[in-house]
């Protein structure tokens, strides 16, 4: 089990944002959190990557305690995260922004940087043709790949992903879920902060769903997506034909 969370709450003063979540990803697996804007999702993953306290019990890729863990402590074990804005360096080369992604495994006295960078080109070739180009320069579809490539570079064990189909056409979100579809077979397990219901449940093999800061489902993908309450709340009554045609 690479992370297990129990009753976890984060609280910005006295109002909690997430109140008694409890959650659980297993190797392998795509796990996804769905739910409106403001139900809590990111500040679960935020806090689930150390940059916001939490009162609960984290085990988390083998680290655990009753703190929020440490940024540091997770990227060491295995741990990664996209935020929802991406944070890529715009005024640095794209290879550049792939080359930082690796930078503590080169602490740590690793020395594959040029092996990974070509695994990274082979998975997006389109980073390779823009290799020398500023991050900045991209298209909304080319950060959201070049964000997890970079995250790939640091070879992870869990990647934990907020809203990767923000602001993206429908046929790049296509194209980055088929990506994050193919992350199961490069050993890499994911947890997956979503708004797109339709397309988060299409891809995870688990789901919760997020309403007012706490679970109210949850389930295998494939009911969640049946389930006559995710139907009419996040995917429309329309759904249900769409899938028939």
């Amino acid at each position: 089990m690479l992370l297990e969370a129990r009753d976890v709450t984060v609280a910005y003063g006295r109002i909690a944002a997430v109140r008694g979540v409890s959650l659980v990803l297993r190797a392998g697996e795509v796990v996804t959190i769905i739910g409106p804007n403001g139900a809590g999702k990111t500040t679960l993953l935020s806090a689930l990557m150390g940059l916001l306290p939490l009162r609960g019990s984290v085990v988390y890729a083998g680290v655990a305690g009753s703190r929020a863990p440490r940024v540091e402590e997770l990227v060491r074990a295995g741990v990664g995260l996209i935020p929802e804005r991406r944070e890529l360096f715009a005024a640095m080369s794209v290879e550049d922004n792939l080359r930082l992604g690796g930078f503590e495994r080169w602490r740590q006295g690793a020395r594959d940087a040029g092996e990974s960078l070509a695994e990274i080109f082979r998975l997006f070739p389109r980073l390779e043709e823009r290799r020398g180009q500023a991050a900045g320069t991209l298209s909304g579809g080319e950060r959201a790949m070049l964000a997890i490539g970079r995250a790939l570079m640091a070879r992870p064990r869990v990647l934990m992903l907020d809203e990767p189909s923000l602001g993206l056409a429908p046929l790049i979100i296509r194209e980055v879920f088929r990506i994050i579809a193919g992350l199961r077979d490069r050993g890499v397990s994911v947890l997956l902060v979503e708004q797109n219901a339709r397309a988060a449940l299409g891809v995870a093999d688990y789901g919760y769903v997020m309403e007012s800061g706490a679970f109210v489902l949850e389930g295998p993908a494939a009911e969640l997506a049946s389930h006559g309450r995710v139907i009419e709340a996040y995917l429309g009554v329309a759904a249900v034909h769409e899938e028939k045609v």
